[in-house]
């Protein structure tokens, strides 16, 4: 199909076709970048992980050399949150400062996948749309006298390709898509893993700190006896 023929069929199809052109580039621009994004994410999460798991105890300084390798990465949020986290203050509290931290980061890691489960949609209805534009030109020609038959078919035939496209658009659009989605599924339990680790590392902290705690309150009370 040279350029021509395409010119003539998006005319027949009231410019749908042109549309579909931009609903494709659009799909493939966001489906291109996030599967790099996301893939980069993973990836380093997964770094940050092993670096983490490997360690018993995780000190302050262990967590901001973390967080300063990856600066970009939601994970570095989530480290950053318990590195702020003042352990001389209720253990329990540092859980929800990390939810919180996850919460924040969520956004961020399923943007623009909305733009894909719009075309999705989006795509079969329009293409339906050019179709029926299309089958309307066709069956106009039968009002003028002696229209071939085949002329009649070869418009249905074209106003098809509306739909055809609308179609393709749609099957790429959703492969993309939950590959995606399964994508941020993986770094939200990825998020999640680092929080639970992050609580069973530090809370070894929070022992060392309060029995001192205790032993400065027992002295005390010595002293005052």
């Amino acid at each position: 199909m040279n350029f021509e023929t395409f010119q003539h069929v998006a005319d027949t199809s009231g410019g749908i076709l042109y549309l579909m052109g931009l609903l494709l580039l659009v799909a493939m621009t966001v489906a291109i970048e996030r599967s790099w994004a996301l893939w980069k994410m993973i990836n380093q999460g997964r770094k940050v992980m092993e670096q983490l798991q490997s360690a018993k105890l995780v000190e302050h300084r262990e967590l901001a050399h973390l967080g300063e390798s990856f600066p970009d990465l939601p994970h570095a949020k989530v480290l950053a949150a318990a590195l702020q986290h003042d352990l001389n203050h209720d253990f329990e509290r540092i859980s929800d400062k990390l939810d919180e931290s996850i919460m924040r980061e969520a956004p961020g890691v399923d943007r623009h996948l909305w733009v894909l489960d719009t075309i999705v949609t989006m795509a079969p209805l329009l293409g339906l749309l050019g179709t029926i534009i299309g089958m309307f030109n066709a069956f106009q020609v039968l009002g003028d006298p002696g229209t071939a038959p085949t002329k009649v078919t070869g418009g249905v035939a074209e106003a098809l390709l509306a739909t055809a496209s609308g179609l393709f658009i749609a099957i790429l659009g959703l492969f993309f898509f939950n590959a995606l989605s399964n994508r941020v599924r993986v770094i939200m339990h990825q998020l999640e893993t680092l929080k639970v680790m992050l609580v069973n590392r530090m809370y070894p902290h929070y022992q060392d700190a309060e029995e001192k705690a205790t032993q400065v309150v027992s002295g005390l009370r010595s002293r005052v006896v």
